[in-house]
């Protein structure tokens, strides 16, 4: 079997501009946040991002990597709205796909079955017709109902964030939710999954936790608090008093400092200043 391990930096140099990016997790939980910042330090743009979105779309559209935005919503959880996404859709700085919940799930579905739609009531006699005007309707063919076809979320890369994995791609969640990872990996045509912990095969223990399966995986990157600052529980949880920093900084003169001591840097240098911060928070306190 195929050692899969890889680099931050090897995976954003497979990914290509204009390329369709599944990125798991759900709004500020386990989100694949190392390989997010890898992007940014990359030239990447015009991407057309999937998400339960969180911060990795906002510090995405900020960057202006996105041309193209498919979400369910876009939250940071303790705080409702994602300030980068806030902006840039009162801008209309990115064409906006704005699906109910179980409608991204659907499409996500109907990729993973190769599918072209999956039929459902939601949506219908609300405002997602006219505010998705792409989106059509069928007819079942066994009692004439008419149904919203939603439309398959085919995937050209899936990025998520797992507690552990092996060399392989074997990737097991340790968490209370898997949050659709599953599904993103299998609508793409390659997925990437980053861990907290690469362990031999025989670890990835109980067995009915291993979300993901190697055939679906394309490259397995170790990331110790890669998810930072989203929640990796029961790794750690999030970290409040960074997000509110972030979502305080963002939209302001301060982005550019928060820019410059966390963002314009390696990944090394990203948890040295998150490091930094922590130890110097404690010796004020």
């Amino acid at each position: 079997m195929t050692d899969k391990r890889m680099t931050a930096e090897q995976v954003v140099s497979e990914l290509r501009s204009g390329m369709t990016i599944g990125i798991g997790g759900w709004g500020s939980r386990r989100k694949p946040m190392s390989l997010v910042r890898a992007i940014l330090r990359s030239d990447l743009a015009d991407l057309t991002v999937v998400t339960y979105g969180g911060p990795d779309a906002g510090l995405l559209l900020a960057a202006g990597k996105v041309r193209r935005l498919v979400y369910g919503f876009v939250s940071l959880d303790s705080i409702p709205l994602e300030p980068h996404f806030r902006a840039a859709r009162q801008a209309g700085a990115v064409e906006a796909v704005e699906y109910d919940e179980g409608m991204l799930y659907l499409g996500l579905y109907a990729a993973a079955c190769r599918l072209p739609f999956l039929p459902t009531r939601v949506g219908l006699g609300s405002d997602l017709m006219r505010i998705n005007p792409d989106l059509r309707t069928v007819r079942s063919p066994y009692d004439d109902e008419e149904l919203l076809a939603v439309p398959a979320l085919r995937l050209d890369a899936a990025l998520v964030h797992l507690h552990r994995a092996d060399i392989h791609g074997n990737a097991l969640c340790l968490g209370p939710d898997p949050y659709f990872d599953d599904l993103y990996c299998a609508a793409a045509d390659r997925a990437y999954v980053s861990c907290e912990q690469v362990v031999p095969t025989e670890q990835l223990t109980p067995a009915s936790a291993v979300l993901v399966r190697r055939h679906q995986v394309r490259g397995v990157v170790p990331a110790a608090r890669g998810a930072h600052f989203t929640s990796c529980d029961p790794d750690y949880p999030r970290d409040e008093p960074f997000q509110r920093e972030y979502a305080a900084a963002a939209g302001t003169e301060r982005w550019a400092t928060f820019r410059d001591r966390y963002l314009d840097t390696d990944e090394a240098g990203y948890q040295r200043a998150v490091a930094d911060r922590n130890e110097w928070t404690e010796v004020a306190r």
